[in-house]
């Protein structure tokens, strides 16, 4: 099969489009024909191997563990394992797998959902990661009806979905973005936007019950700020920082801070869940969300994908066409 693949960290330059064997599936493993994958900031970091955090944490200290890059896929489901349950060749499924940027990929059964009927094989495979963490971020900060919510970094991945799932449970949502993604963050359904290049939401004169922090390396002490006296802040990932933690003790330290101030400022760590796919799944075919997809990439041009996602330029999500 025809696969991008990696045997060194670095750049985009140790990225190679060549002939692999096709991945070997276990007793509860599901092989799937890829149609379509997702690119997520993710794929970068694991392809750089930065910051170095990464390396330690499981995903190879001197090479990449998995030799290809890329988590999210959707496509059809080849052959099962003799273990496998919840599906059966010839479905049409989404989630997360090893080596996404391939032909053919391995599931565990439990990373996988059907996919959602109302979508594309493109559009499918750009919610797992993004959206799945979306989900849990809203979860973990206890999302209520009626409360007023901010999501910085809106018109991003994870951002895109969080401002669907917000409104979807009932929220007043505020995205914050660039000036020249205002537009797309209104057409996800926020109630009001912020230009961070013009106003600091911080300012002290609005408060939100809830802040999803999805963008960015800001201060806590700054997002603070913006908080009301006895409000939520979730920080999810976080970019910038040294070459070793990058953005990571920043959320280290959020869970620091919370044990001396009224508020509740809290890190999190998202797991890839079939279920959570299922939910979002419901979600889509509802009408409620749809994945903000900016463009394809055809699979010989993945390293150019992770490029655009890396450099900031992707609205939403970016994905890379498979096989037709």
């Amino acid at each position: 099969m025809k696969a991008i693949t990696q045997d060194r960290y670095g750049s985009t330059d140790v990225l190679e489009f060549r002939d692999v064997a096709e991945p070997v599936v276990g007793e509860k493993d599901v092989l799937v024909q890829v149609k379509g994958a997702g690119v997520d900031i993710g794929a970068w970091h694991v392809m750089a191997g930065k910051p170095y955090l990464i390396r330690v944490i499981g995903f190879g200290l001197r090479g990449p563990k998995v030799p290809g890059p890329g988590r999210e896929i959707a496509g059809v489901v080849e052959s099962i394992g003799t273990g496998v349950t919840r599906f059966k060749p010839g479905d049409e499924v989404f989630g997360t797998a090893d080596g996404a940027f391939a032909e053919y990929a391995s599931a565990p059964e439990e990373q996988l959902a059907l996919k959602p009927k109302n979508l594309t094989f493109e559009q499918a495979a750009v919610v797992p990661i993004s959206g799945g963490t979306a989900l849990q971020a809203l979860r973990k900060g206890n999302v209520q009806p009626g409360q007023k919510v901010l999501i910085v970094g809106a018109s991003g991945g994870v951002g895109s979905f969080a401002v669907q799932l917000a409104k979807a449970f009932g929220a007043e949502v505020t995205g914050v973005s660039s000036t020249a993604k205002m537009d797309l963050v209104r057409s996800l359904g926020a109630d009001d936007v912020i230009d961070y290049t013009r106003e600091d939401f911080a300012d002290g004169t609005r408060h939100w019950d809830l802040i999803i922090d999805a963008g960015g390396r800001r201060a806590l002490s700054h997002l603070r700020r913006a908080l009301t006296r006895k409000g939520t802040l979730v920080v999810v990932g976080g970019e910038g920082g040294g070459a070793w933690l990058g953005g990571f003790d920043r959320n280290l330290r959020a869970g620091l801070v919370s044990m001396f101030v009224p508020q509740r400022l809290t890190m999190l760590a998202s797991k890839e869940r079939g279920e959570d796919f299922d939910v979002l799944r419901e979600l889509i075919e509802a009408g409620d969300v749809t994945p903000a997809l900016d463009r394809t990439f055809p699979l010989i041009e993945a390293p150019d994908a992770i490029s655009y996602v890396a450099d900031g330029r992707a609205r939403g999500k970016v994905a890379i066409t498979v096989t037709a």
